[in-house]
């Protein structure tokens, strides 16, 4: 895999953290979460990697930071701004010693500014880069895309895009760097079509008013007989076209950007007669743009899907495979491992670091490190 070889020290947390390390281990590299100790496994992202847990407020248990640091390309700290600097294991001291290191600060309004000591979440950060207020239904308030696009789009995924960047950089310069990788930036960079098509037309009226946000009726959602729905993105007028044969209408009765409630509302009554099945029959291998809206617990069962492998099942889980897919270093589903629980692994990693069994004995009677009894589970 294309990151095998790479070594990464992942300090545990919620959400953008986790993903970030889980796209690390996905195509290849190894990756070690180190826990607090006593914290509960509340991390749903750690297949595939190991835990180990540390006291970071012993001298022991920083020690032990620095050796495993020394032996690693990346750092991925998801703790707010200057923790790590007080534990001294700030990006200076650390790469004092490996000056390799690639110390990713994944936090959600970044290392400066004067939100950079505050607490927040998806939906503040979200809210702070403008594309909240574009998400939502006319005269209802704005809605957030659960905690998607601020978590995992403009922070797990744009560091785990930084980490290879500095990764590849590194090959030509042979010195590590330091990541500061905001979430309110993240998510507005990656909004920046959002941003920048604003003169296009598309933009312009009210939220859920505009052709994109639901506000036309070849651009939504419609509920069938069997109260599933159907997705229309009949952008396009030639895909119009196609949508409104395959519906039974055409655009003489129904012109694309004229009455967009009245037609919505003749679409839907329409959508309602059949079952989605029935409309997939009609819709599938067209240039509608119609397919299915599925549930997490139907995505598996459909045709694309399965011909595709897009999904792994295990037992009830049901697990996205890595993305994007390279044809000659694919990234493997890290799902099918054990999630690890907090310091499952913290024996073995200490053992990896020559420490002597007498040694790690004593450390664990210290309270400095934490080795948990694990019975196999998911």
């Amino acid at each position: 895999m294309v990151l095998k070889g790479i070594k990464v020290l992942e300090l545990a947390g919620l959400a953008p953290g986790p993903l970030c390390g889980k796209i690390l281990a996905d195509f290849g590299a190894s990756v070690i979460r180190v826990d607090k100790i006593g914290a509960q496994a509340l991390d749903c992202l750690g297949h595939g990697k190991r835990s180990i847990a540390l006291n970071l407020k012993s001298e022991n248990g920083v020690n032990i930071f620095k050796k495993l640091s020394d032996q690693s390309d990346i750092v991925i700290d998801t703790y707010r701004r200057g923790v790590m600097e007080k534990l001294k294991l700030g990006p200076k001291e650390l790469m004092a010693t490996n000056k390799k290191l690639i110390y990713a600060r994944l936090t959600g309004y970044g290392q400066t500014g004067c939100y950079a000591d505050m607490a927040g979440h998806d939906i503040n950060y979200l809210g702070l880069s403008g594309l909240l207020s574009l998400f939502g239904r006319y005269n209802e308030k704005p809605t957030p895309p659960v905690n998607l696009a601020a978590d995992f789009g403009g922070g797990g995924l744009m560091c785990a895009l930084g980490i290879i960047l500095a990764l590849y950089e590194r090959t030509k310069s042979g010195v590590g760097q330091i990541i500061d990788a905001s979430m309110v930036e993240g998510t507005a960079y990656l909004g920046s079509w959002l941003f920048r098509s604003q003169k296009m037309g598309l933009w312009g009226n009210p939220r859920g008013k505009n052709i994109l946000d639901t506000g036309s009726h070849f651009y939504d959602v419609y509920e069938t007989k069997d109260k599933f729905y159907m997705c229309v993105g009949a952008l396009e007028p030639q895909f119009y076209e196609i949508f409104l044969e395959k519906l039974g209408l055409s655009s003489d009765g129904m012109p694309q950007y004229e009455n967009f409630e009245e037609n919505r509302r003749k679409i839907a009554e329409i959508f309602k007669m059949k079952t989605q099945e029935e409309w997939c029959a009609i819709f599938d291998g067209s240039d509608a743009c119609v397919t299915p809206m599925l549930d997490l617990k139907d995505v598996t069962s459909h045709s694309h899907n399965k011909e595709r492998q897009t999904f792994t099942t295990l037992g009830d889980d049901v697990i996205p495979n890595p993305a994007p897919r390279l044809s000659r270093t694919p990234g493997i589903s890290t799902g099918v491992s054990r999630n690890p629980e907090p310091g499952e692994n913290t024996v073995q990693i200490l053992t990896e670091l020559k420490f002597q069994y007498n040694e790690i004995d004593d450390l664990l009677l210290k309270g400095f490190v934490y080795q948990t009894q694990h019975t196999s589970k998911l």
